[in-house]
């Protein structure tokens, strides 16, 4: 019975499978006729605010509906990736018709199916109306020459890895043969350890992968006792060799398809040195391509410089002077020209731009050699970035005007030249700083909201709360791992496993992640899976963990001291400053007075005071003051209102539960109340 009753709701499900399809089919034949219309020059591509408010209201919708919004819009998000590749798609082969011929594309790519580049072509292709062939070579010569000599139409080289750097044969190769670069392609990258079955790690002997991919994850590798780590091919044949010789000993670095495809065993996932790792392919062909003016598109070339004083300079000073944004800058070697080096730009612009025109010119006039490689749709942009669901602005309208709009006065400067932090003052550096993490720009014009759990307590409870607050319209997630407590027998935190857990549930909503770091010796590991680093008040004024943060390149949240001066606390801020670390904001959280009512007192004095004294940004975080959940909203109005350039709340789905600072903690309902009344109406 039981049975029959599965049967009949499985066919139930594969009706409505079919009827989601079917509707997604229609949807792009609509996207094809609005494809259509958008042929003429002056119509736009695409409208970004649309993109937003579809996003918006489809999670609404959802909602209404009974589902869970962020996923709603999570899944729109790639229709209307998809979308905009087939619009853009489409412009492309208006403009080039031997490319529209094309019924089916052959394309070149170093190593085996289930490679990385095999799941880049794959990505990059999807969008076009046509039958696609991979073709797996040895080596990137072998499939370039492929293409030089028409065995293939394109090629997927990769050009540079985020964990890894460049990838210097690609660009050699590029110098050396003529061929044009006609697209460009991100492929996310998630190492695996793959072998023939389940096994302790200690049993690996011997693994095998692609050097690049092994120079991506030296340091899982580093940790494995008595292994020896052998460079092979490409990842996916080291996953074939692995099956082929039966050694249980053996394994290799690989995609989660490679394994699949060769019937083996994952034994840990994620091993990479940093957990964004994506590899940066273009795509080359025997021709360059016309590409419309409307789409996001780079240009790239190779030049090699006079053998004179300043001739580099002259040459990037040619890109600014025609507001060109250069994208990327990369050396080699000269071949045949000891101690001389070609130069590879990447920059933003279409050689069709009469802006570009120029430059070229110019370039040509202050260089030995420009070889341009071509044009080419971007997807690294900014313009080029999917759409986010449309939040409302946080209102600023009561905020006095910034400190920044205007010099400070003199006899300001005169005090602040006496205090002992230069590189914190507006002394140093009269304008705002603006510190980026992501999408996101903490000092901006628009304020930013760090939200979620006092403390990471379980993967369960931090998605939960995470899809909350990114529904919301949060910018960054907030959650602690590492929890200082008053008392020993509190919950400490989960430590590195809620370290983990934070980072992979921050990169599954799409969030930057913030959490606090101890102790020194903790900041590098801590520094590989967080976005921002938080230096809680308690350890304000711990001078080796300021110094250790002040050596990282991530930025660094430095929370005031309970008891501690305004003076006190931009000094703490010139520790992390002076040890190279400029990525610092403040965040204000209560200090202690003789008043009971409120766990702090939060100093919302301290705002102007603050902006007016240094250019560092400046967040509030209204919980630790307040102690309670009902005073958040009217202290986050007037923190914005004072000028703040954002605010940190406790958000968690079940307050009553929380291991720490439950009284504190918003509801979803309730932060979705609190993002209402910081929002124009």
């Amino acid at each position: 019975m039981a049975d029959q009753k599965l049967g009949a709701l499985r066919d139930r499900l594969d009706e409505v499978d079919q009827k989601v399809v079917e509707a997604l089919a229609e949807r792009m034949k609509v996207v094809a006729e609005v494809a259509s219309l958008k042929s003429s020059p002056q119509a736009p591509l695409r409208d970004m605010g649309r993109e937003e408010e579809l996003l918006a209201r489809v999670a609404q919708l959802g909602r209404s509906a009974g589902l869970d919004g962020f996923f709603v819009a999570e899944l729109y998000k790639k229709v209307l990736e998809h979308s905009l590749r087939t619009q853009q798609e489409a412009l492309v082969n208006q403009d080039n018709p031997e490319r529209a011929a094309q019924e089916q594309v052959v394309v070149a790519f170093q190593g085996t199916h289930g490679a990385y580049s095999h799941l880049a072509a794959i990505r990059h292709f999807s969008a076009r109306n046509v039958e696609l062939v991979c073709k797996g070579y040895n080596t990137f010569r072998q499939m370039l020459e492929a293409v030089q000599a028409g065995g293939a139409d394109y090629a997927m080289l990769p050009i540079e890895n985020t964990t890894a750097g460049s990838i210097n044969d690609a660009y050699d190769l590029l110098a050396r043969m003529e061929l044009a670069l006609v697209g460009e392609e991100i492929q996310p990258v998630d190492h695996c350890l793959v072998s023939l079955g389940p096994m302790p790690l200690h049993e690996v002997k011997r693994i095998f992968s692609h050097p690049q991919a092994l120079a991506q994850c030296t340091e899982f590798l580093g940790g494995l006792a008595d292994c020896k780590v052998e460079a092979f091919t490409d990842t996916a044949m080291a996953v074939r060799r692995v099956r082929d010789e039966q050694d249980p000993t053996q394994a290799a670095v690989a995609s989660a398809e490679a394994a699949k495809r060769f019937g083996l065993h994952i034994l840990k996932r994620g091993i990479a040195n940093q957990k964004a790792n994506y590899t940066r392919f273009v795509v080359a062909a025997a021709k360059p391509i016309a590409v419309d003016a409307r789409i996001p598109t780079k240009t790239s070339l190779i030049f090699a410089t006079r053998h004179e004083d300043g001739a580099l300079v002259r040459c990037i000073n040619v890109l600014a002077e025609h507001h060109l944004n250069m994208t990327k800058l990369e050396s080699r070697p000269r071949p045949g020209t000891p101690w001389e080096y070609l130069f590879y730009v990447d920059f933003e612009g279409n050689v069709a731009d009469p802006q570009v025109v120029a430059a070229l010119r110019a370039l040509a006039a202050s260089t030995s050699l420009l070889k341009v490689l071509g044009s080419y749709p971007a997807r690294t942009v900014a313009k080029a970035k999917p759409a986010q669901p449309k939040r409302a602005e946080i209102s600023v309208v009561a905020s006095p005007a910034p400190a920044s709009q205007k010099a400070p006065d003199d006899d300001v400067l005169a005090a602040l030249e006496k205090k002992p932090y230069r590189l914190a003052s507006r002394v140093g550096r009269a304008e705002d700083s603006k510190i980026t993490v992501g999408n996101v720009v903490i000092g901006g014009d628009r304020p930013v909201v760090i939200a979620g759990p006092c403390s990471v307590e379980s993967r369960e409870q931090l998605m939960a709360a995470a899809r909350a607050v990114k529904e919301q319209g949060a910018d960054i997630l907030r959650g602690g791992c590492f929890k200082p407590r008053t008392s020993p027998y509190s919950f400490q935190g989960l430590g590195f496993e809620g370290l983990d857990i934070l980072a992979e549930v921050g990169a599954a909503v799409g969030l930057p992640i913030v959490t606090e770091v101890l102790h020194p010796s903790d900041v590098e590991a801590v520094a590989r899976k967080a976005d921002i680093l938080q230096i809680g008040a308690r350890n304000m004024q711990n001078f080796a963990l300021l110094k250790e943060v002040g050596k990282v390149d991530r930025p660094v949240m430095l929370k005031r001291g309970m008891m501690a001066s305004i003076d006190e606390w931009l000094a703490a801020a010139e520790y992390i400053l002076a040890r190279g670390n400029q990525q610092v904001f403040l965040c204000e959280r209560g200090i202690r007075t003789f008043e009971t009512a409120t766990r702090n007192t939060l100093d919302l004095s301290a705002v102007p005071v603050v902006r007016e004294r240094t250019h560092l940004p400046i967040i509030v975080d209204p919980a630790h003051a307040c102690g309670t959940w009902r005073w958040i909203t009217p202290m986050s109005r007037a923190a914005l209102a004072a000028g703040a350039h954002g605010i940190m709340v406790e958000v968690h789905p079940k307050p009553e539960e929380a291991l720490s600072d439950g009284p504190q903690a918003l509801r979803p309902e309730r932060f979705a109340q609190l993002m209402e009344a910081i929002s124009q109406s």
